[in-house]
C-alpha cells in the first residue's frame, strides 16, 4: 500500500474531525468529505438541544491541542452546551485551523468506496491495493485513491420507522407530512406545529425524554395541550435511568424530570405498546398496536433513533453482526439485548476492524442500531484506529478511557422485567433469585455498583457483574456493570 496516499474520513462532525487530527498527529494526511455545508451538520440538526454530557467530554485531546495552537480557549469545561454551541465554539474553529482547512471538502457526498480493480468477489491481493473513494460535489463526479477510510458519517439521516416490525406501520408513509423524525425545535422554529395541539411521541430513548420536556414546557405556555407517550417496554423503571445514580448528572436528571412531569398528570404514557398501524379519523391520528390504542392526536414524533445506512461500503468486504448492524466483534460489548448499564467497555481497531484491512466505522453508525453512544467513545475509537493505520498496533489496543456510568443496569430489574431480557449480564443466563433479584439485588455498599453481583465482581477487580458462570475478564480502568 502506498504510505503517500491520504487517509479518507467520511464525514465532518466531531468524531471525524478528531479523526483528522490524531491522523496530522501522526504525520498521515487525512480528507475529510462532508456532504454538507458546514462541519457539524448532523448536529446541526439538533442545534437546540442541550447535550446531558459537559464540555469536559466534548473535546477531543488530539483536536484541542491543534486548537490551543492557534490560541483557542477552551469553554467552561462544566458546562452543558448545546448541538449548536458545539458546532459554533468547536467544530467550526477546529475545522479552520490551518492543519485542518487545507484538507476539508464540504458539500462531497461519497457515493461508493471500493478497491482498486477489485470487486468484492476478487481475492488476490485485496490488502495490497488502494482504496478507491467516490464522490459528488458541485462541480461533478470524482474519484481518489487511498490508503485507508475511516466512516464516521453518522446515522442522523437514516431514522428507524416507527413500526415494531422494524418496517413503517401501516399508514406511516402517508401520513409523513404529521410525522417528525428526530427531535423538533419545540420551543423555538417548530413552536407553531405544535402550539396547542394534541402530540404523540414514540421513542423510549434520551432523544424522546428531550422532546417530551420541551413539549411539557411549552403546554404550560399553551393551555389545553395534550402531551402522549408510547414506549415498547412493560415499565418505566429501566426506561427513565438511574436518576441521582448517573455519573452524567444531566443525563439522570432527565429521566427524573420525565417521572415528575408523569406524576403531574402532565403526560400520559402507554407501555408495551407495539406499533402496527396509524389510522387518520376525523379526530385526529390514532395508533393502534396489539389490542391498544393511544388516543387521536394531531402530530407525531418519533424518537425512534436511527439505523446506519452501509451502501456506500457494499462492495468492500466488511463484516457486521446480523443483529445491531455494528462490526462484528464490537456487538456484543453494545447489544441491549445482552446487557444494558450504558457503559461499554473501551474499544477500538481490534473490535472495529473488517475482513478488508484498513477499513473502519467508527462513531455513532459504528453502533449499528445501539443506542447510548458517547462522543468520548468516538474519540477513543479513532485514537485506536488512526494508531493502527500508522502500524503501532501498541497503542491502538492500549485503553485509554473511563466512560461515566448511567447508574441504571438490567440487573436492578424486577422477574417480570428481567423476563424480557436474553440475559442477566451480557452472559450466559442466570436464575433470578426469588426475593433479590437478577445479581442479588441492589448493591449494599458501593455506590457505582448496580447490584450485589457488581460489588462483589468489583472487590476482586473484574469489570463485569459477576452473575454468570464465567468470571468477567478484569478490564484496566474500568468500572463497567455489565459488560464482560
Amino acid at each position: 500500500m502506498n504510505a503517500a496516499l491520504p487517509v479518507v474520513v467520511i464525514g465532518a462532525g466531531p468524531v471525524g474531525l478528531a479523526a483528522a487530527a490524531h491522523l496530522l498527529e501522526r504525520g498521515l494526511t487525512p480528507l475529510v468529505l462532508e456532504t454538507g455545508e458546514s462541519v457539524g451538520a448532523g448536529m446541526l440538526q439538533w442545534a437546540h438541544v442541550r447535550m446531558f454530557s459537559p464540555w469536559e467530554f466534548t473535546i477531543d485531546r488530539a483536536a484541542g491541542a491543534l486548537l490551543a495552537k492557534q490560541g483557542w480557549q477552551a469553554p467552561n469545561l462544566a458546562h452543558y452546551p448545546a448541538g449548536g454551541e458545539v458546532v459554533e465554539q468547536y467544530l467550526k474553529p477546529l475545522a479552520n485551523t490551518p492543519e485542518i482547512r487545507s484538507h476539508l471538502h464540504l458539500g462531497a457526498r461519497v457515493s461508493t468506496v471500493t478497491k482498486q480493480r477489485r470487486d468484492r468477489m476478487k481475492d488476490a491481493k485485496r490488502n495490497d491495493v488502494p482504496f478507491v473513494v467516490r464522490y459528488e460535489d458541485a462541480a461533478g463526479e470524482h474519484e481518489i485513491l487511498a490508503q485507508a477510510v475511516i466512516d464516521a458519517s453518522g446515522t442522523i439521516d437514516n431514522p428507524n420507522p416507527m413500526g415494531a416490525s422494524g418496517v413503517p406501520a401501516l399508514g406511516e408513509r402517508s401520513l409523513h407530512a404529521h410525522v417528525f423524525y428526530g427531535m423538533p425545535d419545540v420551543l423555538g422554529k417548530h413552536r407553531e406545529r405544535y402550539a396547542g395541539k394534541r402530540v404523540l411521541v414514540v421513542g423510549s430513548g434520551h432523544s424522546a425524554f428531550n422532546v417530551l420536556s420541551d413539549l411539557a414546557r411549552l403546554s404550560k405556555q399553551m393551555p389545553g395541550m395534550q402531551i402522549e407517550w408510547a414506549i415498547r417496554r412493560p415499565s418505566l423503571q429501566r426506561v427513565l435511568g438511574g436518576g441521582e445514580n448517573d455519573q452524567l448528572k444531566e443525563r439522570g436528571k432527565l429521566g427524573l424530570t420525565i417521572k415528575q412531569l408523569l406524576n403531574e398528570g402532565t403526560l400520559r404514557v402507554t407501555t408495551s405498546f407495539h406499533l402496527d398501524r396509524l389510522e387518520k379519523t376525523p379526530g385526529g391520528i390514532v395508533a393502534h398496536g396489539e389490542g391498544k390504542t393511544v388516543p387521536a392526536v394531531d402530530e407525531v414524533v418519533a424518537a425512534t433513533g436511527f439505523r446506519p445506512d452501509t451502501s456506500l461500503l457494499s462492495e468492500l468486504r466488511i463484516s457486521l453482526d446480523l443483529g445491531t448492524q455494528s462490526p462484528t466483534a464490537l456487538a456484543p460489548l453494545i447489544d441491549p439485548n445482552q446487557h444494558s448499564c450504558g457503559s461499554v467497555r473501551p474499544h477500538g481497531a481490534e473490535e472495529l476492524k473488517h475482513p478488508d484491512a484498513n477499513v473502519y466505522i467508527v462513531g455513532m453508525k459504528s453502533y449499528g442500531r445501539a443506542p447510548t453512544f458517547l462522543l468520548p467513545t468516538g474519540y477513543e475509537q479513532v485514537r485506536s484506529v488512526v494508531a493502527a493505520i500508522a502500524g503501532d498496533w501498541d497503542a491502538a489496543r492500549r485503553v485509554e478511557l473511563v466512560l461515566p456510568e448511567t447508574g441504571v443496569c438490567v440487573t436492578q430489574f424486577t422477574e417480570e422485567e428481567e423476563a424480557t431480557q436474553s440475559s442477566c449480564c451480557g452472559t450466559a443466563p442466570v436464575e433470578p433469585a426469588k426475593e433479590a433479584g437478577c445479581c442479588g439485588g441492589p448493591a449494599t455498599e458501593s455506590s457505582n455498583a448496580c447490584c450485589v453481583g457488581d460489588q462483589q465482581a468489583k472487590v476482586r477487580g473484574s469489570a463485569g457483574c459477576g452473575c454468570s458462570a464465567t468470571p468477567a475478564k478484569p478490564v484496566p480502568a474500568r468500572t463497567s456493570c455489565c459488560a464482560s
